[in-house]
């Protein structure tokens, strides 16, 4: 097995002796529909990581699926045997975040012999807790962010606290508070709903709640082109928040309960061009203390979630460093600054299958890869 030292610089040494084009591989989940299609566009070999149960999409989208490796669990895809097939496929492994869930970081980190699109190590500076953390990182980039309480005691104004699900703790559970008597009064009502428990608790984060209107802005820091794209902006949509926000004000009081603001889906938006200006400085701050922070920093495409204050000031509060699944949304019709770039419109997805190709052409294949 490799090393943790060493990992990244055996696979920058294995795509060398690639062969003609190198296959696209990903995780069947959360962006890889995107991936795939921009892949074919670019003429590339797809390779989709099945879970059983869940892998009907991919066998039915066959323009965009070459082959589908159906595993019991997504974490199978550390057996020696896949891993195996894989370096013979010639893949090249794009993560998207159901990649770092179901396998977890140090399995990624130090158990996962395939080369993968970007920077291994930033994925887990995707998490709130623990050494490496979003907050560290925002902070090191000098990007604002919301205040985060060490403990309910401390709380002075509204939060939004952040928390795994009792019985799915894959999924980031979230609730507002007004006050500390209502976050008590929140955590007991969860916990009797069964929503939240003991261990969900602790992992919680309490964050000041920042009102204004909610951007995921999502870039892709280009290694070959020496510059960060800004791509494209999108929505949440969360349920059951979004039924929630459908209803009058009289019978939303008269429900009375926890929207629970689970993530289904995503919605075109725009930012105002005047608001662009301090989009690009945050994502050059951004690169910038990732690159300082985990060496070598950003490899293609990030997301920051992001509040827009009636100041116009933008407010950090959530960090996807790899690709984000909202970019579904523009899957062949192409995200609305790509054409300001190439002449054409792209998805964020044909974009990594772009920088793989213009690497490969000039001999430069490496450099994207740990």
């Amino acid at each position: 097995m490799a090393s943790v030292l060493s990992i990244s610089d055996e696979m920058r040494e294995l795509v060398k002796e690639y062969k003609g084009k190198p296959s696209i591989a990903a995780v069947a989940s959360h962006s890889a529909l995107d991936l795939f299609d921009g892949a074919k566009d670019e003429g590339f070999k797809t390779i989709a990581i099945c879970q059983k149960g869940r892998e009907l999409p991919y066998l039915r989208f066959k323009r965009v699926v070459d082959e589908c490796i159906l595993l019991d669990k997504f974490k199978d895809v550390l057996r020696e045997d896949v891993q195996r097939k894989l370096r013979e496929s010639q893949a090249i492994f794009v993560p998207n975040r159901s990649f770092a869930v179901y396998v977890g970081y140090d399995e990624i980190e130090q158990n996962f012999e395939v080369p993968i699109f970007g920077n291994r190590y930033m994925l887990r500076w995707e998490e709130r807790i623990g050494e490496k953390n979003y907050y560290k990182l925002l902070d090191e980039a000098g990007i604002r962010r919301p205040k985060v309480f060490k403990s309910p005691e401390e709380i002075d104004r509204p939060v939004i606290v952040k928390l795994p699900e009792a019985k799915r703790r894959v999924e980031r559970g979230f609730f507002i508070a007004m006050d500390k008597e209502e976050y008590y009064k929140r955590v007991e009502e969860l916990m009797k709903a069964g929503i939240i428990d003991e261990e969900s608790l602790k992992e919680a984060v309490i964050e000041e709640l920042v009102l204004g209107a909610h951007f995921n802005i999502n870039y892709f820091n280009s290694i070959i082109r020496n510059d960060v794209e800004l791509h494209s902006v999108d929505r949440r949509i969360q349920s059951d928040l979004d039924g929630w926000l459908r209803l009058p004000a009289r019978e939303q009081l008269h429900l009375q309960g926890n929207p629970r603001m689970i993530e289904v889906g995503h919605m075109p938006a725009t930012l105002r061009e005047s608001l662009l200006q301090k989009v690009f400085e945050m994502g050059d701050k951004f690169v910038r203390a990732a690159k300082k922070l985990e060496p070598p920093g950003i490899i293609g495409p990030f997301t920051l979630q992001a509040v827009v204050t009636p100041e116009l000031e933008f407010v950090v509060f959530d960090v996807a460093p790899r690709i984000g699944g909202g970019n579904n949304i523009y899957m062949g019709l192409g995200s609305q600054y790509s054409k300001l770039y190439f002449g054409q419109t792209i998805s964020l997805g044909r974009r990594v299958a772009m920088e793989i190709r213009m690497a490969m052409e000039i001999g430069r294949l490496e450099e994207l890869v740990t």
